[in-house]
């Protein structure tokens, strides 16, 4: 299957809380998008990597991706390394997607600026020809490069250098938020506390959006990094 639009996260909910909306807007647009999960956040204090799998499928489905994969990487300890890289490299050939969205650039956990910088690696390297991977039936993989690659914005405020308008998905962006029940704020739960299970936590993701969605004169915006310039033929592509 073709993809337009294939998202990498290191940890499920990543993508739920960094590009979402995003992502459901280009859903919307009928284009084909996945999701590709690193690892299944098995050091995190709350849930269990079985449920953390369920929920990304239940918020996949909340944002009608095509596909949702677990790479099971480890948590904390994957690195960007040949090993790692070619297996990004297998999964990229075989959606070769237009688009690669991929974690921050850094951030507050480590495992954000490290998958972020694997997955742009995988990118270069899937289209040289002389590295050779096969697919899910042992044959050869054509070499395959994104066109663009493009890394979300997480915890740590990031200058972005373009910004998404999701006003009209934002609700269902929240949707595929709280799809993740064992990870964020939840009255009932009595489990441990931890830095994303405050109230507080999600009244900063809404608040983030908010100001972002406030520089480009719209109620809720994703932002967005770039890795080389972007190119137009038309100032109005801009407006």
């Amino acid at each position: 299957m073709k993809l337009d639009i294939l998202a990498f996260a290191s940890h499920p909910d990543d993508i739920e809380l960094g590009c979402a909306g995003t992502l459901i807007a280009h859903v919307a647009a009928g284009k084909k998008v996945g999701i590709i999960d690193l690892t299944q956040g098995e050091l995190g204090t709350r849930g269990t990597p079985e449920t953390r799998l369920q929920e990304g499928k239940d918020a996949g489905k909340v944002m009608g991706v095509e596909v949702r994969e677990n790479l099971g990487f480890a948590d904390g300890f994957f690195q960007n390394d040949r090993e790692h890289q070619l297996k990004i490299v297998e999964v990229l050939r075989r959606y070769k997607p237009e688009i690669v969205i991929a974690n921050a650039v850094h951030d507050r956990h480590p495992d954000h600026g490290r998958g972020g910088e694997l997955v742009s690696e995988a990118c270069f390297k899937a289209g040289l020809k002389m590295i050779k991977t096969q697919d899910q039936d042992w044959r050869e993989q054509e070499a395959w490069r994104p066109k663009a690659v493009y890394h979300y914005i997480q915890d740590r405020l990031i200058t972005p250098d373009f910004i998404v308008d999701v006003t009209p998905h934002w609700e269902k962006k929240m949707e595929a938020v709280r799809a993740f029940k064992s990870q964020f704020y939840n009255p009932d739960d009595s489990s441990p506390n931890t830095y994303i299970s405050s109230p507080e936590f999600l009244d900063f993701i809404e608040a983030r959006a908010k100001e972002l969605g406030h520089a480009i004169g719209v109620k809720y915006g994703e932002g967005f990094t770039k890795e080389r310039h972007i190119g137009i033929q038309n100032l109005f592509d801009l407006i």
